[in-house]
């Protein structure tokens, strides 16, 4: 008995250490990624002379935000909203179809069995291993080839795939969607996309929000794609049309402000969906980890 309560007071002071730690890392981290996004928010409420003549991390005696960000919206007759629009279409629409796909096809790998599921579900698993800039230029020739260049589609149709979802959600599917759930529905009479639809998604939600968030962010910040599909600035998204304006800084410098204030309004749907889906993520995975 006295062992036992000798290690029990024992194991809080040899794991206080490797909590502190994991404490100070996951600071760092943090300060990593915050650290930027607090040095755009300082950089837009400057004007072009205290962006240069300032530190960066410290706020100006002029306080120009509201103006900085007038300017943004105002300009070229409201071509940043327009961006904008573009940008929530192929992020929006892309990250939410390619989430249904990769739930569908994982969903399937993973409760049926059929001939050449593991070469397909080994093929899935080489292209996670393939970076897009290695298939922008193909896609814009085939797309050339079948007219959809410089159109919405060249963009938003390689959005709709992801081999990484798709991984994902298979893996998940395997791990969380009991199969006597699913003989028990078929028993009742449900077809089969009734199950997927009533009981699979459901299961799957976690993966789901995994998947449209990581693809959300992908397509949001891709910039590479659009370069070489879109010629049309009415067509740009964000990134495309911020670095249109970055690329005047020398002959203009007040596409400083434009470009840091446009930088600022980008990042805000990024923060509102991270904010809105993380409770159904932890959750989620909070309820993986107690079953």
């Amino acid at each position: 008995m006295t062992l036992i309560r000798r290690q029990s007071f024992e194991k809080p002071s040899s794991s206080k250490p490797a909590a502190l730690i994991v404490t100070a890392l996951l600071t760092i981290a943090a300060l990593y990624f915050l650290v930027p996004v607090y040095w755009v928010v300082v950089a837009a409420t400057k004007t072009t002379q205290d962006l240069f003549s300032t530190n960066g991390f410290l706020l100006s005696g002029d306080f120009v935000l509201w103006k900085n960000l007038g300017q943004v919206l105002a300009y070229d007759g409201g071509i940043f909203l327009r961006w904008f629009m573009n940008s929530l279409l192929y992020a929006g629409a892309g990250a939410l179809i390619a989430a249904y796909l990769a739930a569908a096809g994982g969903y399937a790998l993973a409760k049926y069995r059929f001939r050449g599921s593991n070469l397909v579900f080994g093929v899935v698993l080489g292209g996670v291993l393939v970076p897009g800039t290695a298939t922008a230029l193909p896609l814009f020739l085939l797309f050339s080839e079948m007219g959809l260049s410089n159109t919405y589609w060249s963009v938003l149709l390689p959005s709709l795939v992801s081999p990484f979802g798709l991984f994902l959600c298979r893996v998940y599917a395997s791990s969380t969607v009991d199969s006597a759930l699913l003989e028990a529905a078929r028993l009742d009479g449900a077809s089969e996309l009734r199950i997927f639809h009533t009981i699979g998604l459901r299961v799957l939600s976690p993966a789901l929000v995994t998947v449209f968030l990581f693809q959300l962010v992908g397509i949001w910040n891709n910039y590479f794609l659009p370069l070489v599909m879109l010629s049309d600035s009415d067509l740009y998204p964000i990134t495309l049309g911020l670095n249109t304006w970055l690329g005047q800084v020398d002959r203009l410098p007040e596409f400083y402000e434009l470009t840091t204030g446009g930088v600022l309004l980008s990042t805000i749907p990024l923060a509102i969906a991270m904010i809105v889906l993380q409770r159904f993520w932890r959750g989620g995975l909070t309820e993986g980890s107690v079953k």
